[in-house]
């Protein structure tokens, strides 16, 4: 019976499959967890591939968190048929999330808003555009990793994510990795598997 899970929270334009391999990356950390990749709901507006957790079309500082706040019921039912259908529908603190870029930006809003209190979030090249004030389960640890060239969504903005959380009450780690542009490297794999490992293992 596999004790923990985590869901993989692909970026916008992309799909569930794209990040498949970083579940077996990982597997050899934890042994015993499940991985599982959803495609997010809708499919990606500017292209006839991939798909997306909101629209990114004319979006801006000033209407990226209502777009976020609309997002929530299709991530919600998006995540909650993942953990049901793994098993764990009663054990969110064995279960964490794993973003990149808009993936992680729906992460961080699944835990800042406290929908979500699971284990763990791990944060790869996103940011925090969650509306205030939160609600918090802060039980749940943050790793935020992001290459300093990032030239999509800049590495201060996991700074500032960072702050923010820690204002909130908590947890977090962070690391800047030098010269990295908007991907997961193996480096911030293996920052991640150390840090799942650390929480679910």
């Amino acid at each position: 019976m596999s004790n923990s899970l985590v869901i993989l929270l692909h970026g916008v334009g992309s799909s569930g499959a794209d990040l498949e391999a970083l579940g077996e990356v990982w597997a050899g950390a934890l042994p015993d967890a499940v991985f599982v990749a959803p495609d997010a709901p809708f499919a990606f507006d500017q292209s006839r591939f991939g798909y997306q957790w909101f629209s990114i079309a004319g979006v801006n500082e000033s209407n990226r968190g209502e777009r976020i706040v609309a997002a929530r019921e299709a991530f919600d039912r998006t995540v909650s048929a993942a953990i049901s259908g793994a098993g764990f529908t009663d054990r969110l603190d064995r279960v964490a999330f794993a973003g990149f870029s808009q993936g992680t930006i729906m992460a961080l809003d699944a835990l800042a808003s406290g929908r979500w209190p699971v284990a763990a979030v791990v944060g790869f090249s996103g940011r925090l555009s969650s509306p205030e004030p939160f609600a918090p389960a802060t039980q749940t640890k943050v790793l935020l990793v992001h290459g300093t060239a990032d030239r999509v969504i800049p590495a201060t903005e996991s700074e500032q994510a960072e702050s923010r959380l820690q204002q909130a009450g908590f947890t977090v780690e962070r690391h800047a990795l030098a010269g990295l542009g908007h991907t997961i490297s193996p480096e911030g794999a293996s920052l991640a598997g150390r840090f799942l490992s650390g929480m679910l293992g």
